[in-house]
């Protein structure tokens, strides 16, 4: 039997940052995780997410944004590598920008935070970016502070720095179910056969976590699918930085966002969306025809220079959402010696430097001042997600 004083299941976004947090604060950390790290059908995988402030109305999103781009800086120092790339965000939409609108208000909360943020109509946008060439976008702005992190190397290297200062990481073991003793978690069983104890337990398994938390999770915490596009185009300067940044292309009608050309010789094109419901353990993580077909639409619409780009790699990201859209930190209300970090719903990754000490927080007992957002809480599956940038015209449709 492994001991630690904190058992982390999970080396993800948020199993690696709580885990590098805690063991700074001088606590034994142990994370066991299947493996390998980064594991590669994560959602903290892949090779780039979207690093944005907008987030409509939503003060606290878009400080906690705020916070993490200064953390992410201090990454790259750190690591001595540019793992957060700050091109800036273009948000631009097909119509004009109207209150109550996704781009509106966050274009208005930005300027009362203090941001400079360049109004861009379709003529400029088209002047700025030529490969918006066609005219059907008319009014957004562009934010100079924002961009990417290049999200598989930031797990690897955050892994690589847990080791470096003791923090215990198991690949090739997976959770199967917990032991208890007068009603406490004080351990983790593994399908391989071990059993790690623990003083406290975070479960951080992303898309698996409502697998091990049957039932009162099973119906809040659903993985859905979103499909990812790496294409290939024909000429890699018009979609180069600062010719061509990370974007959004009408997100909170189309889904659509993407980014410039990145390390890999590609542009990645993905879409924040209903999705497809999927399960972790058993579903393939594919596109489809459709899938396709609608791509082609928006490429048509948006960058027609990439319409005969070859696509070299497609893949479903998959979320792990909670039905308003926020995430799901908290103390386990009836399992003592418990936390459950999930429900990344598509949009964590931007926050890593900021939710690793939220969640250790979390586990020890402390006052954070973002906390409460993502406590545990009473939620219908009719309730209407709340992340104002997510094009969400329907429930998710089975596959």
């Amino acid at each position: 039997m492994k001991s630690s004083d904190i058992l982390v299941v999970g080396c993800g976004m948020y199993g690696i940052t709580a885990a590098l947090a805690l063991r700074q604060r001088g606590f034994s950390v142990a994370v066991i995780d299947p493996g390998p790290v980064p594991h590669p059908l994560a959602a903290s995988t892949d090779v780039s997410k979207v690093v944005r402030m907008e987030y409509g109305a939503d003060l606290q999103y878009t400080r906690m944004a705020d916070r993490a781009i200064d953390g992410f800086e201090i990454w790259n120092a750190e690591f001595d590598e540019e793992l957060y790339v700050n091109t800036g965000v273009l948000m631009m939409g097909r119509s004009p920008m109207r209150p109550g609108d996704y781009l509106y208000e966050s274009y208005e909360m930005l300027r009362a935070d203090g941001h400079l943020l360049d109004r861009l109509d379709g003529d400029e946008v088209r002047r700025r970016f030529g490969a918006w060439s066609t005219g059907a976008y008319v009014d957004g702005f562009y934010n100079p502070r924002g961009g990417y992190a290049q999200s598989g190397r930031i797990v690897a290297a955050l892994a690589a720095k847990a080791r470096r200062i003791g923090v215990v990481i198991h690949p090739g073991q997976t959770a199967a179910d917990f032991v208890r003793e007068q009603g406490r978690i004080v351990a983790v069983r593994t399908r391989e056969g071990m059993t790690f104890a623990a003083g406290h337990t975070l479960v951080a398994a992303g898309a698996w976590t409502h697998h091990l938390l049957l039932p009162e999770l099973q119906r809040i915490l659903v993985a859905t699918g979103h499909p990812v596009f790496h294409l290939k185009p024909a000429d890699p300067a018009l979609f180069t930085s600062p010719h061509f940044v990370t974007f959004t292309a009408d997100v909170a009608h189309t889904g659509w966002y993407g980014f410039p050309l990145l390390r890999e010789g590609v542009v990645k094109i993905a879409n924040h969306g209903v999705g497809r419901t999927l399960d972790a353990e058993r579903d393939e993580r594919v596109v489809d025809e459709n899938d396709l077909a609608q791509l082609a639409a928006m490429l048509a619409e948006t960058f027609p220079a990439l319409l005969e780009a070859e696509i070299v790699y497609t893949r479903r990201c998959l979320y792990s959402d909670t039905p308003d859209g926020h995430f799901w930190i908290d103390r386990h209300p009836q399992r003592p010696g418990l936390t459950v970090a999930a429900g990344d719903s598509g949009h964590a990754f931007k926050f890593a430097p900021v939710l690793g000490p939220l969640i250790a927080d979390v586990v020890e007992g402390k006052a954070n001042e973002w906390a409460a957002k993502f406590r545990w809480r009473a939620l219908s599956t009719r309730s209407v997600s709340e992340e104002a940038a997510r094009h969400q015209p329907g429930a998710s449709q089975p596959n």
